[in-house]
Parts: C-alpha cells; structure tokens; sequence
C-alpha cells in the first residue's frame, strides 16, 4: 500500500507571487483602452441615467478582462484573483473607497487602479488571495 502525502503549499515560490505593481499596469492598461474606446466610439452622454445598465454591463466586462489579463500574464497558480471595478459620473462630487479583508499579510495582496476622463471615473480593485 502506498501512503500519499498531503499535497499543501503554504507560501508561494518567489516567481508565482502577486505583486501589486504588475496587477496595477495590468488593471491600468485596460482601464484606459476600454474608456478611451468607448469615447471614441462617442457614449459619453450628459444624461448619466439613459446608460446606467450600459455600465453596469461595462463593469463586468472590465472585471473580467482584468482577471483574465492577470491570469494570461502572471504565474498565480494558486491564487484566488477577486476584481472589484466602480464607474461613476463626473459632476463636481467627490468619491472614498475602501475596503476590508481578512487575510495573510505573507501572501495575500491587493493592487489598486483609476482612470478619469471629463465625463466618468473608474475604480478598480484586484485582491490576489492565496489558497493552499
């Protein structure tokens, strides 16, 4: 009878960490070609509410590319990729997100990305989550 071990890894090897500066360009990059390419296709309104499921669609699909993107990218095979992305209207108001996680300082990251233009903000939040 063979005996099998458990199969934990408790931290990451050095090349498969989550490095907030490389989730940040990632997140960054794409924030920025998907804002500028919908104002070049000419969205951008004055009425924010005639479009509001437009963004809401919009957020989802930025999440996803973000996600996507890092999973492309980076070596994170063991991590849990959650992206957290908030759009909202320009119009003389001001905005504070924050958020909250229970987690190990040692592995566990988060890398955090904006983008604004005359008509619309964007907030995106990556958390990498190790699992073991």
């Amino acid at each position: 009878m063979d005996i099998v071990l458990p199969t934990f890894i408790l931290k990451p090897d050095e090349n498969e960490k989550f490095y907030p500066s490389q989730v940040k360009k990632i997140a960054d990059n794409i924030l920025a070609q998907e804002f500028d390419r919908i104002k070049v296709d000419d969205k951008w309104i004055e009425d924010w509410t005639a479009y509001g499921d437009d963004f809401e669609e919009l957020s989802k699909d930025i999440a996803d590319k973000i996600k996507d993107q890092c999973r492309k990218e980076l070596n994170l095979p063991r991590y849990k990729i959650i992206v957290q992305v908030t759009v909202g209207q320009r119009k003389d108001q001001g905005v504070r997100i924050t958020s909250r996680c229970l987690w190990d300082t040692s592995t566990d990251q988060y890398a955090s990305a904006s983008y604004q233009n005359e008509f619309v903000w964007a907030s995106a939040l990556v958390f990498g989550m190790y699992t073991d």
